[in-house]
């Protein structure tokens, strides 16, 4: 049966759900507070990660976490505060962290991440659109022994898990990358990885969409959201009430803002990232993190974006220019003759990545709600998992068989 479908969110998970809702016969509406120009959808690093299988909350990260909230040039910055929503999120990280509980993450994460890898390649196949898209792999950048023996006993696990991973010396990363002057150690290479131009894809899904019939309600902020049985049957905007069959709550790093309307408790964190884009010649054709400073640098069309750290401070978007300097560090200590001007420095922008404390995104019903689909906090990878999310966000409501077992992500675990 085709349902009625509202999205709450037009990022990159929202316009992932609608097109394969869209697929599936649904009618949809997607509201959004912004004019789908901004917001960290648009200013992501545009990885496709199946490299990325470590979640955040890993063992050792607590220590850094520490050592590093006191320090604002720091790759993750945790700002300490007196709020109950973000000291229940930080208990569940530190009980998040341990080795057992990453283990079981890795092949769910690197399957997720396969997949959305493969959706987006059949999106781009289906010649409805012309965005950028590569898969030229990933270059872990290191400067220091101590890193690269780090690194590449991820790489080793990567191999256990069946991806293709090298340890390059720095002549054999030169010959990948002949005009990048790059002044490293060496690096791992993950051949696994693709990587996009975000301001190209989001614009062209959404003139896609609109040809498939869907709604789009921007610049309106959702007020409330009526419960009735367990049942959503309305949602209050600044603007209208609308009615729906199904919900789905893809509003990022506001999801938590909105599931406390239902009595719903999500824990998610704002982690702000930051990016610089250089629109001139770089010589960089492969993307690649350097390693110390966590910094990912992606050729883009028609430009280069260095964008990094983690920001944990609450929802605003104020830009820090100490962090934005740090980046442009990154950028000259790695890359020799590369110099980030002024100017470049002055047009930087941030976005809120939605942190869950385990470092798996929320994905499924609630049993609180018998038309709620949650679909967030996806920290560093919604990029990545912006077609897997919305396919299996699709597969709930069209109640079809998930391509992936969804208990890692109930958006009911406890932590």
């Amino acid at each position: 049966m085709n349902k009625n479908v509202i999205i709450i969110g037009g990022g990159i998970i929202g316009l992932c759900t609608a097109y394969y809702l869209l697929e599936e016969g649904n009618q949809v509406s997607i509201i959004d507070k912004s004019n789908l120009s901004h917001g960290a959808s648009y200013v992501n690093a545009g990885y496709i990660t199946p490299s990325h299988f470590i979640p955040l909350a890993a063992p050792g990260m607590i220590n850094k976490g520490i050592k590093w909230m006191f320090n604002s040039s720091s790759p993750f910055y945790i700002k300490p505060r007196l709020n109950s929503d973000f000291l229940k999120w930080a208990w569940a990280f530190k009980k998040s962290a341990t080795t057992s509980k990453v283990e079981k993450a890795i092949p769910v994460i690197k399957a997720i991440n396969i997949l959305s890898r493969d959706l987006y390649e059949d999106i781009k196949a289906s010649n409805a659109f012309s965005f950028h898209y590569e898969r030229k792999g990933l270059l872990m950048c290191y400067k220091s022994d101590k890193v690269g023996e780090e690194e590449w006993k991820i790489g080793q696990r990567g191999i256990e898990e069946g991806l293709g991973v090298k340890k390059l010396t720095k002549e054999e990363v030169n010959v990948l990358e002949p005009n990048a002057n790059l002044n490293i150690k060496g690096a791992i290479y993950f051949d696994s990885d693709a990587h996009m131009t975000p301001t190209d894809f989001m614009p062209e899904m959404v003139k896609y969409l609109k040809t498939k019939g869907a709604v789009f309600f921007t610049n309106e902020d959702v007020k409330d959201i009526e419960l009735i049985n367990g049942t959503i049957s309305k949602i209050i905007t600044n603007k209208q009430e609308l009615k729906a069959d199904e919900v789905v709550l893809s509003a990022g790093s506001w999801s938590p803002l909105l599931t406390k309307k239902l009595g719903l408790q999500i824990p998610i964190q704002a982690g702000k990232g930051y990016r610089i884009n250089v629109n001139r010649e770089t010589g960089i054709t492969i993307p690649a993190i350097l390693c110390e400073a966590k910094v990912a640098v992606t050729p883009m069309d028609g430009f280069t974006r260095f964008a990094g750290t983690m920001e944990i401070a609450g929802i605003n978007h104020n830009i820090n220019p100490i962090r934005i300097q740090t980046i442009a560090n990154a950028a000259k200590n790695y890359y020799t003759d590369l110099n980030i001007t002024k100017e470049e420095k002055e047009a930087a922008d941030c976005g809120l990545r939605p942190c869950s404390p385990d470092g798996l995104p929320y994905i499924g019903k609630s049993s609180k709600c018998t038309n709620l689909t949650i679909a967030a906090g996806h920290a560093m990878m919604g990029w990545s998992l912006g077609p897997a999310t919305g396919k299996l966000v699709s597969e709930i409501i069209s109640e079809k068989k998930p391509s992936l077992d969804l208990n890692s992500f109930n958006p009911d675990r406890k932590f």
